[in-house]
């Protein structure tokens, strides 16, 4: 297998999901549990998001559960992808990884997007509007700002004990973010690996704007996408099913439901657009046997110039999860931690 993955860092984000016959807490449980597998198999990252009032996702509040995850492993960094910086003030953020970076020092990430709450409701239970993410660049600003107690927004304010303390954070943007990322001098978490140009367009407007900072001196590209893994190319594409099926059904009825299992998707009657949805969440994600991965993440890495990636891989049978994350990091190359 080649060796041109060998200094790639993998990480993965986990967002809860919830299965059928599964109920929220045990999702997150099993967050915490999927945290430590990955980091004996040697991945970098393990991230967590942010869904307020999504069915089928039980991650609403990142720092609560990268708390649970940090106190459950001793290496791999733990962090958010991300914290939806619209839907906070930016003071509580800072506290908040303030909080962590003082209980787990060196181990937090701070990953930090611009969506707001994706319905209305949502938005007023927030307090909250769609404006709020043109705001990003500002609120942004703000937040680092808190960490080197430099933010004039509010003077005489500090934000205890985040102050003075080095929490990396990260910018997770699609087209546009990429040159608030750029500006603020922040690595960059950008996906999908299936929307290759558009990818390929961000990530070069990123590289061409990048102003070194406090932050970071040079440029460092995350890109995430999702991976699926397993003895056979056709095995890995039914790891792909659940997601694509909750994905159409969403679009269609208003509804994120739980995942289910492969089986009963392919025996549901579909609607036409429904089917369209569905065969569309199948394709172009990297799926297949290890060695098939190794090559398409390596035509992936090198067309982006990407130094990481985040793998978000999403399906109902958590053993064959497991078992398509410890593929992974044979396919690239992964180091388990010394014991």
């Amino acid at each position: 297998m080649s060796t041109f993955l060998d200094g790639i860092r993998f990480s993965v984000l986990d967002r809860s999901r919830t299965r059928e016959g599964e109920d929220a807490p045990q999702a997150l449980r099993e967050t915490v549990r999927l945290a430590r597998e990955v980091e004996a198999l040697g991945y970098h990252r393990f991230w967590v998001s942010e869904h307020h009032g999504v069915p089928g996702v039980a991650g609403s509040a990142p720092t609560v559960l990268a708390a649970a995850v940090a106190a459950a492993t001793s290496t791999v960094r733990v962090g958010t992808g991300g914290v939806m910086l619209p839907n906070h003030r930016p003071l509580v953020v800072a506290e908040q990884f303030g909080v962590l970076e003082s209980l787990f020092p060196g181990r937090i990430d701070l990953g930090i997007g611009r969506s707001v709450g994706f319905t209305d409701g949502i938005r007023r239970a927030l307090g909250r509007d769609k404006d709020e993410a043109d705001r990003f660049g500002e609120q942004l600003d703000e937040l680092l700002g808190w960490f080197t107690g430099g933010q004039t927004a509010h003077p005489r304010v500090h934000a205890r004990p985040a102050e003075g303390l080095r929490v990396p954070p990260f910018v997770l943007a699609t087209g546009e973010g990429a040159g608030i990322a750029a500006a603020a001098g922040l690595p960059l978490v950008i996906g999908d690996l299936r929307g290759r140009d558009r990818l390929l367009k961000a990530v070069d407007t990123y590289r061409a704007g990048f102003r070194p900072s406090p932050w970071a001196a040079e440029p460092y590209v995350v890109v995430a996408g999702t991976v699926a893994v397993a003895a056979t190319e056709a095995e890995a594409r039914r790891l792909l099913i659940p997601e694509a099926w909750s994905l159409a059904y969403s679009r269609t009825r208003g509804d994120f439901p739980p995942l289910a299992a492969a089986e009963r998707i392919e025996g549901l009657p579909m609607t036409e657009k429904q089917r369209g949805l569905y065969e569309a969440g199948l394709d172009g994600h990297v799926h297949g046997t290890e060695e098939q991965v190794a090559e398409a993440l390596e035509r992936a890495v090198k067309e982006t110039g990407a130094q990481e990636v985040l793998v978000t891989t999403s399906t109902y049978d958590r053993a064959a999860l497991s078992e398509s994350y410890r593929r992974l990091a044979r396919a690239a190359g992964l180091t388990p931690p010394a014991s």
